[in-house]
This record gives C-alpha cells, sequence and structure tokens, in this order.
C-alpha cells in the first residue's frame, strides 16, 4: 500500500511539475496570436537542424548565378526584410535578430520547396514552371519563410519531447546533451534523400503559413490575390501524380476560403504599385535549369 502511494504522490508530482513547466514554457505566434508550446529554444533547434541542412546542400545540386537564381534571393531577401521591419516596428525585434537567411535553389525536377530554422529556404527547379511569374513564387517563399517566423519547428520539437517523455521532461531532458532530444530533431528535420522534404507539418501549422504567408507577401509589395491564383492552379495541376509540395498541405477548397477571408487584412499591408510592381513580371526561363 506504501508503494501504491508512493506512486501515486511521484506521478501527481510529476504531472503537476510537467503542468507548470508547460505553462512557462508558451509562445505566441506574430498576428494570429495562437499559443505554442516551446520547450526548447530557438538556438538548439537551428544546432539540430543545421547539421541536416549542410548534409543535404552537400548532395543537392545548387543552381548559382543565374537569373532564376538570383530572382530566388530577390524575392527571400524582399519578403524577410518587410517581415523584420514589421516586427522591428511591433517590438519583436529580438525574435528575428540571429535569422541568418539564406535562399537557395536546388536543381530537381520535383515540384517542391522547404524551410528550416534559422532561415533556410530550399526551392526546386520544378516549381519554376508552375508558379509562372515572380509573384507566384513569392508565394512559396513567403509560405516558407512563415514556417519561421511561425517557429513552427520549434513547435513540433516541443510537441514530441511533451508526448513521448511526459514527466522525464522535469528529470532534465530539455538540459545538456540529450540523445533522445536529437533523435526527435533528427525526425523532424530528417530531409528525404530524394525529395528533400521533412516531417510533414500540423495542418493548422500549414493553414497559419498560408495566412501568413500572405500578409508576408503584401508587405513586401506582392499583390495577395496571386496566391489565391496559385494555390488553385497547384490543386488543378496536381492529378494523379499530387506534387510533392502539397502532399503534405492542405489541398481543398477551404484553403483558397481561409485565404480569401484573410484577403482584406492582407490589402491592408500591401504597399500596391508605388513601389516596383513584381505582380505580373514572369519568371525568366533558363534552360539551363529547367
Amino acid at each position: 500500500m506504501k508503494r501504491l502511494a508512493y506512486n501515486r504522490s511521484a506521478k501527481l508530482f510529476f504531472a503537476v511539475l510537467l503542468a507548470a513547466l508547460l505553462l512557462q514554457s508558451c509562445g505566441s505566434v506574430l498576428l494570429t496570436g495562437r499559443k505554442q508550446l516551446m520547450l526548447v529554444s530557438d538556438e538548439e533547434v537551428v544546432a539540430l537542424s543545421l547539421q541536416q541542412y549542410r548534409s543535404f546542400m552537400d548532395s543537392a545540386e545548387l543552381v548559382a548565378n543565374t537569373a532564376d537564381a538570383e530572382m530566388i534571393n530577390r524575392i527571400g531577401r524582399s519578403v524577410a526584410e518587410s517581415v523584420e521591419n514589421f516586427m522591428t516596428f511591433n517590438g519583436r525585434a529580438a525574435e528575428v535578430e540571429n535569422i541568418d537567411w539564406e535562399f537557395s535553389l536546388v536543381k530537381d525536377n520535383n515540384v517542391n520547396a522547404f524551410a528550416m530554422p534559422g532561415g533556410k529556404v530550399v526551392v526546386f527547379t520544378g516549381m519554376l514552371p508552375v508558379a509562372e511569374t515572380e509573384a507566384r513564387l513569392a508565394v512559396v517563399i513567403a509560405h516558407e519563410i512563415a514556417h519561421v517566423i511561425a517557429k513552427h519547428s520549434t513547435e513540433r520539437i516541443s510537441q514530441q519531447i511533451a508526448l513521448q517523455f511526459g514527466g522525464e521532461i522535469a528529470g532534465g531532458l530539455l538540459s545538456g546533451s540529450s540523445e533522445a532530444r536529437q533523435g526527435i530533431a533528427s525526425t523532424v528535420f530528417g530531409l528525404g534523400a530524394q525529395l528533400g522534404v521533412m516531417m510533414p507539418y500540423a495542418r493548422k501549422q500549414e493553414y497559419e503559413a498560408d495566412e501568413l504567408g500572405l500578409l508576408f507577401m503584401a508587405m513586401a509589395g506582392y499583390h495577395p490575390q496571386e496566391a489565391a491564383a496559385f494555390w488553385t492552379k497547384m490543386s488543378a495541376s496536381g492529378g494523379a501524380a499530387m506534387p510533392e509540395f502539397l502532399s503534405t498541405h492542405p489541398t481543398d477548397a477551404k484553403r483558397i476560403a481561409r485565404i480569401q477571408k484573410k484577403m482584406p487584412e492582407a490589402l491592408y499591408y500591401y504597399k500596391g504599385p508605388g513601389i516596383i510592381n513584381r505582380t505580373t513580371a514572369p519568371i525568366v526561363k533558363d534552360t539551363k535549369v529547367l
């Protein structure tokens, strides 16, 4: 009886301790205000993911010094700078000051793109003919930047830790070097050798990246209505062979409906044609990589 009472007390102690830890480990997403579980630091997540990213890039065929590669970098820098300026103006500069943005174009016919913590964004050349215009390519890049800004990877690792280890979190899983934590990160960031895709985000995170990306591209001067047109085309072009970029994303009419519902807010942030109007600029067809 004493052992049973002790076990119950121990479980209750760990449950209370875990609940207190979780309450102290909450963050909120920019603009949406959604609460997030954050059990690891940004620095830890970047360190855990960087090795996977470097390994992928070592084996990938990087496209550099071309009009398309320059366009990817231009779009990425423009969106990222606009978001950082917005966050600085709203007192959240500390959240982006350590992001080292890197926008890369990789030769691969798959219609795909992905982002890693710390600002590493990769677009496959197969995405270019599908996007067709720079503004629609901005939809993709802004979506990936949104995953970084919203810290979706940190949230995924935290959720996995909480689900798999529960009370053990209080026992030091999050302090020092942890093989368990590294194992979780390896699963989250493990890049497929052929497709270069990470473990799928939760649907709510994909919807959130859609909506934040819509606002981010508008801040950078890309017309947000291009987002609805892009996702409609992506869904229609899937057919029997769905593009990899859509295989883990919401693809039904709800996605377009949510984007249109967010459109008035996006238009508020849209700077309009007073700056360089990129909404109709065609993508340069670089025959060397397409």
